[in-house]
């Protein structure tokens, strides 16, 4: 019996038996040897879990309440890991999700089935999400059926919404479980990442958690941070306002700030994230990086906010929460206070030892033992007799009073049985905070005693802290007010009663505050306020107060701005207030802490920030407070303040001669010269969001070193602190950023920059350094800001690597509330001449006050002073001031005299030239030959009329060498100046002994000259030796142009003239690849000559146009035409300047003056001529290539784009359609395309055919040619050479042969090409032999509409003439300059004519090509565009590739022979006058997206903006109204077909193919 043959079926279920076998067993094993639920896996990432657990203990009966939680359990050697984590089977799941618009996402979540951590779990959420702005994103997860507590913040509620990105572009939805991730647009890089862990929300538990970029993590507050930077190895914040002492533990402190910033890496690309929540919570970091929140009510409502840079992160959350407030000038000043100074003669005595020093002082505060028994509203009639007085005799010496105000009101009465009025008008009108019966006051104990609270979210309490202020303020001046205690504080748990036991006291989890007790040192939970439970409330207290408080102050002072300082803070307070950081200790890390506090508190939006200088607490050392005053002074709030029962530590205290006081003077001295730059900082922050004291990484972020940088920090960008901050130091270790920095105090450059240094810090030093590249605006300082500020004002101008420096000035009355008159200090002028001689210029409104009234002072050294003082400036309010600095650094005044290649000081002497090496920490491309400064001409005569200048010129004999021995110097120039109009100037400078060639381009200037010197936009002035000539716009000052510098060369074959240019922003000169619109200034030489070359950088290409459009630092706009049509080269450098050169003819120059850019280019086209007026068809969509087989690949092409419905008005036919690429013979291939064109024509369509200049010579019988040689059209030698044509060779190739394509190109070129004429299309007749070839095409060949005439460079295959051989002067052909041209050593007949060929103008002069090469193309253009109209009797147009200034009269252009590469794309734009998501610049107006017709919202910014492929980003401006018509396939059917429809779509009224043209 044989074995038994299982069937496939069996087989494959015993397979799945066994499998199922092997599964169960593993499963059985696993159930007995394990527990459920605990994880073992080594390679699990225990730093991405979300803690489960609200309890640290580690018993055993954890891990089972961890799994009655669902959570999972893994028990590891470090306990700050959680043990006990959520798995990812919990939190919600999506039930339905709608986008209402693009910006908003709405979604009903439902909770999944799983345990309760704390119960009450809320089953059905809603999320909410909105772009807000391009960089504020918000999203609000809520209960959907019950109103819970939100933040009523008042400034947030007034912000508008101005999406312009859809909000798919930022966040991503998971649906089950639910999750949000938040993405960068620009790289969809995730921030905010939910999905780490599951949501949870129940009525008093609500977390999520979020994985994060990066671990550089800053905010979050208030506490106490050891480091800036935050650590993110599970440390848990607390965030709950609190009266305790900030001592370095995570305690929770005064403010709840529920911000952070994130920098996401070296780029700056950082987001910020707040969460708008007021309960109690706390957030911890882990090293995923992750964040989780944990609150106890309220919702979640999240603003995330994207920024390129830290500080603009910064900038976008102060523009939700409020922008900070512009505090008093005197405010900047230093202040003194202490905590009971015993009676008002202490005080006085404080006052004047502190005086008597000389210490810049500006405030004396009195905290509440001014007070009668600590009550708030009262004045203690025995120890403070004299205050109702002392605000006086602090103003007598221009100092200022601050008093101290605590929230909570005493009720028992005053001194002798007295009633306490406040309380008693408090209780008459209900304004305290009540018991959980909304009725009962509740009541608490403070400094006074018992006390109740008022409840400032009340309007009725408001009213009454209003009247109680004035009232109190009639009895005691003062000039601002100091409100503490407002967290709010009580020194008792909750009240004198206890609280109630019930779940807002005692809440199912309590985050991890001190004393964990919600209640402690503060009301019950379930205390009542107008806006809410306390419990919901509490950290809103201070808030409350503070508003209620401005609304005081407002009614008191009036229009008179006055300052507020709090203790307790929520966002938004900085709007209206200042902050110190509490009841610091006389500690060296207290010391340290402050810093970080002041960095945080800039990120929270309350830049008037500083801590107790030299500690509140305790008694300071000599030392520890000598260096805390060093630091304090730098402190944007500097005050002094310590508690009772200590040492005195205000400076004058430790004596008059001490090194204490000493050093203390000496810093208050140079803040109080700082600050009118410190007050331009606060003006930046409340008018854009600018912090002011800055983190080093803020300006560095590139940089990873200046991420742990926190015990530095900077004023705004500028100005460097580097404090001492440990004992029994004087040098230490720090950073210096990658900058130019200098020592402000000796005003030495450092030589290191990018690296740790250690610094000599003596006991009277602190470390101080301006950044190059400040101007930072200064006043003689006195003992007050009183008196400062009727001192002369001052600037400091330090230069940065690029000798540039700028800066700003806000300067107004000091007291006014709201924005008066600012002065702006826009720009500094950097212009070089005299070593070491500073010549400073103030301009206001075009006009120079020069020099300034002292003399300025600069860094000791025998040249380049880098560090510029000026003193007693007198600035006018309403003003805008352009410093200039005329300054000598003789390495950018180095105009070049070798810019040939190979420059060696043997060469470079020869031509009498200077060689200097250039020094290793200059510019890069500094030219080491360089000119005297005396190289050029001198003025020998000259004659000034009303309607211009007329100058001789002479060559300085001091420098006889030639340069170029082969093209001899011509020592006598003539100079006319014209002024032709009143914003067009003409200056030509010439050799009035020899008739030199100029170019024959007709250009338009009035007949009589604009002889009103008042109605001219310009002067001029000519400079003697050198010679050289100025334009200056007469409204600014500005010298747009300034050629009197050394270098100025005239001579047979080489022409140089420079200029000093006004700005770097510089336009125009082509026909060149430019990598860039605005040139680079860097020593970039852009060669011009016309050349059959594709685009390429620094390549010349088809067309030579030799003007360029300069913007001035103004914003006023100028260009300027050189009328000379030789080779030439023009070189930028970063002076700035200009340098032209040119091989030939005269120098002839045509400036415009604007003022607008677009006026500039209205006055140029006036001047060369307008451009054409193309025909309304030739606006349509055109298709063309080189290639076409035969003309059934057009009809085939025609056909199928009508099918496909393109719109498409024009088809082109290229060399292809000739008859071995003979002009006017049509190939035997294209025998049928006379026909199809007619077709398309009858269909609307309209046909363009090419033509080149090149006609071939080698024909038997070929009637454009013959016709041509009879005519004498063609270009030959001069006679005395050799009477016959320059023959040369392009595309026509030889009768009767057949091509080997296989052989290389230049063979292919010697053995089939034909010998090929060149029109002179300067002669009428050979215009007339081009029209009669035109018209007998278009009459017996072919019909068409327009004409392209390409090659027109001209371009030839071979170089000079067949065989290569040049007849004359060689020097033609190689001349004795060569500008850096394209193959520019085989000379300028490379693809061209010989330069020596013989070209005869219209009027029967003999020129060379040498001189008018450039302008073949432009006489190709007119004869061709006359013939045009002429034959078809129609406007059409005319396409051509070489183009020289006024071709634009008859024909258009296109970029010649580009690649298909992305960066062609982009160069085009550039050559027309950048993608994914592009970044564009919506210049300052209001702007439609034109496919949805809605407002973009964006104004003056860039913007991002996406690429879809369907459409490109098109935008029309507000205001304008653009005619438009119903597109069809051609323009052929435009207006055929009228109906009227009008459709209002927002704000833009759109007429649809309406009505015909008589309904406007």
């Amino acid at each position: 019996m044989g074995l038994k043959r299982w069937s496939r079926l069996e087989l494959i279920l015993i397979g799945l038996f066994l499998l199922m076998t092997v599964a169960a067993i593993t499963m059985i094993i696993v159930f007995v040897t394990e527990e459920p639920g605990v994880i073992k896996d080594e390679s699990y990432d225990t730093n991405a879990n979300t803690d489960c657990d609200d309890d640290s203990s580690v018993f055993q009966s954890e891990q089972m309440k961890c799994e009655q939680r669902g959570c999972c359990w893994s028990p590891l050697d470090e306990r700050n890991v959680p043990w006990c984590f959520f798995s990812t089977n919990q939190g919600y799941t999506v039930e339905h999700l709608e986008h209402p618009n693009p910006f908003v996402i709405n979604v009903q979540l439902k909770r999944m089935a799983a345990p309760s951590l704390f119960g009450a779990d809320i089953e059905q959420l809603t999320f909410h999400a909105e772009m807000q702005t391009k960089n504020r994103l918000r999203f609000k997860i809520f209960d959907a059926k019950n109103r819970r507590f939100e933040v009523p913040h008042v400034h947030i509620r007034t912000v508008s919404s101005n999406p312009s990105s859809p909000i798919t572009n930022t966040l991503d939805i998971a649906h089950n479980p639910f999750g949000l991730t938040v993405r960068r647009k620009e790289n969809r890089r995730a921030l905010f990442d939910t999905t780490i862990g599951p949501l949870v929300f129940a009525d008093q538990y609500l977390q999520l958690s979020a994985k994060l970029p990066s671990h550089n993590i800053f905010g979050l507050g208030e506490h106490v941070h050891t480091r800036y930077r935050h650590d993110t190895n599970w440390r848990t914040w607390p965030i709950f306002t609190r009266d305790t002492q900030p001592n370095g533990r995570a305690n929770n402190l005064y403010g709840h700030h529920p911000f952070f910033l994130c920098l996401e890496d070296e780029s700056g690309k950082s987001f910020g994230v707040f969460l708008l929540n007021s309960n109690a919570m706390e957030v911890t970091l882990q090293p995923a990086p992750a964040v989780t929140y944990r609150t106890i009510g309220g919702i979640f409502d999240f603003y995330i906010f994207f920024g390129d840079t830290p500080e603009q992160v910064v900038q976008e959350y102060l523009e939700l929460i409020g922008r900070p407030v512009i505090p008093p000038y005197w405010s900047m000043g230093f202040q003194l206070s202490r905590w009971n100074y015993g009676n008002l003669s202490e005080v006085k005595r404080v006052v004047e030892r502190n005086r008597a020093v000389g210490l810049p002082y500006d405030i004396q505060y009195t905290d509440i033992d001014y007070m009668e028994h600590m009550k708030d509203f009262t004045y203690d009639p025995v120890r403070f007799k004299e205050l109702p007085e002392f605000a006086e005799y602090l103003h007598e010496k221009g100092q200022k009073y601050i008093l101290i105000l605590d929230p909570a009101i005493a009720t028992s009465r005053r001194v002798g049985g007295a009633p306490y009025e406040s309380y008693d008008r408090g209780m008459e009108k209900n304004v305290w905070v009540t018991k959980s019966d909304g009725r009962t006051p509740i009541v608490g104990r403070v400094w006074p005693g018992e006390t109740v609270f008022p409840d400032f979210t009340s309007e009725t309490c408001i009213d009454w802290w209003v009247d109680e202020y004035e009232r109190f303020y009639r009895e005691i001046k003062h000039d601002a007010l100091w409100i503490d205690m407002n967290e709010v504080s009580n020194f008792l748990k909750g009240s004198t009663t206890g609280c109630e036991d019930n779940k807002l006291n005692y809440p199912p989890y309590t985050p991890k505050i001190l004393n964990e007790l919600l209640y402690s040192m503060t009301l019950c939970m379930d205390a009542k306020q107008e806006w809410g439970d306390n419990y919901d409330v509490h950290s809103l207290y201070g808030y409350s107060m503070v508003l209620a408080t401005e609304k005081a102050l407002q009614h008191v002072f009036g229009p008179n701005r006055t300052m507020m300082l709090t203790r307790s803070s929520f966002p938004g307070v900085g709007k209206y207030s200042g902050h110190w950081l509490g009841d610091n200790t006389a500690t060296w890390n207290d010391i340290k802490w402050a810093i970080h506090g002041m960095l945080e508190f800039g990120l929270f939006g309350i830049p008037y920030i500083g801590a107790d200088i030299c500690g509140f607490f305790g008694d300071s050392s000599e030392e520890l407070c000598r260096r805390w005053m060093q630091v304090g002074a730098f402190y944007p709030f500097s005050r002094n303040h310590n508690a009772m029962n200590f040492k005195p530590q205000d400076p004058a205290a430790f004596g008059a001669d001490s090194v204490l006081v000493k050093t203390s003077k000496h810093y208050l001295r140079i803040r109080y010269t700082l600050l009118p730059y410190l007050y331009t900082l606060f003006y930046k922050a409340h008018t854009t969001g600018e912090t002011v004291v800055r983190p080093v990484l803020h300006e560095f972020y590139s940089d990873r070193a200046t991420w742990d940088v926190d015990l530095q920090f900077l004023w705004g960008k500028h100005l460097l602190i580097t404090p001492v901050l440990d004992p029994g130091v004087d040098t230490i270790r720090v950073y210096i950023p990658d900058a130019v920095w200098y020592d402000y105090e000796t005003m030495e450059r450092l030589t290191d920059r990018r690296k740790h240094v250690d610094m000599y810090l003596p006991a009277d030093k602190l470390g101080l350094h301006i950044r190059g590249g400040a101007v930072l605006p200064t006043q003689r300082p006195e003992v007050t800001t009183t008196h400062s500020r009727s001192n002369p004002m001052g600037l400091v101008i330090a230069l940065d690597d690029n000798n540039q420096a700028a800066g700003e000035l806000f300067w107004d009355d000091g007291d006014s509330r709201g924005i008066t008159i600012s002065v702006s200090l826009n720009k500094v002028w950097l212009y070089f001449r005299h070593r070491c001689v500073l010549k400073p210029f103030l301009r206001r409104k075009g006009k120079f006050n020069s020099p300034f009234p002292t003399r300025p002072r600069a860094t000791k050294g025998k040249c380049k002073p880098q560090v510029l003082f000026l003193h007693g400036l007198s600035l006018t309010l309403g003003e805008t001031y352009l410093v200039r600095w005329d300054m000598e650094d003789e390495e950018l005044q180095r105009f070049n005299c070798h810019p040939e290649e190979n420059a060696d000081e043997a060469k470079c002497k020869s031509r009498g030239c200077i060689w200097k090496v250039r020094m290793p920490s200059s510019t890069e491309r500094v030219p080491w030959c360089f000119y005297p400064k005396d190289y050029g001409y001198v003025v020998t005569a000259a004659t000034e009329t009303d309607s211009g200048i007329m100058v001789d010129i002479t060559r300085n004999v001091k420098h006889r060498i030639s340069a170029r021995p082969d093209s001899p110097d011509i020592n006598n120039l003539r100079v006319e100046i014209r002024y032709h109009t009143s914003d067009l100037l003409q200056f030509k400078i010439w050799d009035p002994t020899s008739d030199r060639f100029e170019v024959p381009v007709p250009l338009s200037t009035p007949d009589a000259p604009e002889t009103d010197e008042n109605k001219r936009l310009y002067k001029v002035l000519i400079s003697n030796k050198p010679f050289g000539i100025q334009v200056i716009r007469r409204s600014t000052g500005t010298k747009i142009w300034d050629s009197s510098v050394p270098g100025f060369t005239f001579s047979d074959m080489f022409i140089q003239v420079s200029t000093r240019l006004p700005s770097k922003f510089i336009y125009g000169f082509g026909e060149t690849e430019h990598p860039t619109f605005k040139h680079d200034l860097n020593y970039h030489t852009w060669g011009m000559f016309s050349k059959d070359q594709p685009p390429g950088y620094k390549m010349n290409c088809y067309g030579v146009h030799p003007f360029y459009m300069g913007l001035e630092d103004t914003a006023d706009a100028h260009g300027v035409l050189l009328l000379n049509s030789n080779a030439m080269d023009v070189t930028f450098q970063p002076t700035p300047a200009l340098t032209f050169r040119t091989v030939g003819g005269i120098l002839d120059f045509y400036m415009v003056l604007g003022p607008t850019p677009e006026m500039v280019v209205q006055e140029y086209t006036a001047l060369i001529g307008r451009p054409v007026l193309p025909a309304y068809w030739s606006l349509g969509f055109q298709l063309c290539r080189y290639g076409y087989a035969n003309d059934s690949e057009i009809k085939s092409l025609y056909k199928d784009m009508r099918a496909a419905g393109i719109p498409y008005d024009v088809q082109y036919a290229d060399i292809d359609y000739m008859e071995r690429q003979l002009d006017f013979v049509l190939d035997s291939e294209f025998a049928g395309l006379p026909a199809v064109v007619d077709s398309m024509r009858n269909e609307g369509m309209r046909f363009i055919f090419i033509l080149d200049p090149a006609i071939s010579g080698n024909e038997t019988r070929y009637p454009a040619f013959e016709r041509g040689q009879a005519a004498d059209v063609f270009i030959k030698w001069p006679k005395h050479l050799k009477d016959d044509i320059v023959w040369g060779k392009v595309w026509p190739d030889l009768p009767n042969v057949d091509v080997d394509e296989n052989l290389d190109w230049d063979t292919q070129v010697e053995i089939y090409r034909a010998y090929t004429a060149f029109p002179n299309f300067f002669r009428t007749q050979t215009a007339t032999w081009w029209q009669k070839e035109i018209q007998d095409f278009y009459n017996n060949i072919m019909k068409f509409d327009g004409l392209w005439i390409d090659m027109n460079e001209p371009a030839s295959f071979v170089h000079g003439t067949v065989g290569g051989k040049c007849l004359g002067d060689p020097l033609l052909e190689n001349p004795p300059y060569m500008p850096p041209l394209e193959s520019k050593h085989l000379g300028l007949n490379h693809k061209t004519l010989c330069m020596n060929s013989e070209q005869i103008l219209n009027n029967g002069r003999k020129v060379r090509h040498y001189d008018v090469h450039n302008l073949y193309g432009w006489s190709h253009t007119k004869p061709s565009f006359d013939a045009l109209l002429s034959v078809t009797g129609k406007r059409g147009v005319v396409v051509t590739r070489s183009t020289y200034p006024s071709s634009g009269k008859w024909a258009g252009h296109w970029l010649g022979d580009n690649f298909s590469r992305w960066d062609q794309l982009v160069k085009s734009i550039i050559g027309i006058c950048r993608f994914r998501e592009v970044e564009g610049y919506l210049p300052n107006a209001r702007w439609y997206d034109y496919h949805t017709a809605k407002d973009v919202g964006v104004r003056g910014e860039m913007i991002s903006l996406p690429t879809p492929l369907s459409h490109i980003n098109l935008h029309v401006r507000g205001g304008y109204i653009l005619p438009q018509q119903k597109p069809e396939n051609t323009t052929y059917y435009r207006g055929k077909k009228y109906f009227c429809t009008v459709q209002k779509i927002k704000t833009i009224l759109v007429i649809k193919y309406d009505c015909g043209i008589n309904s406007f």
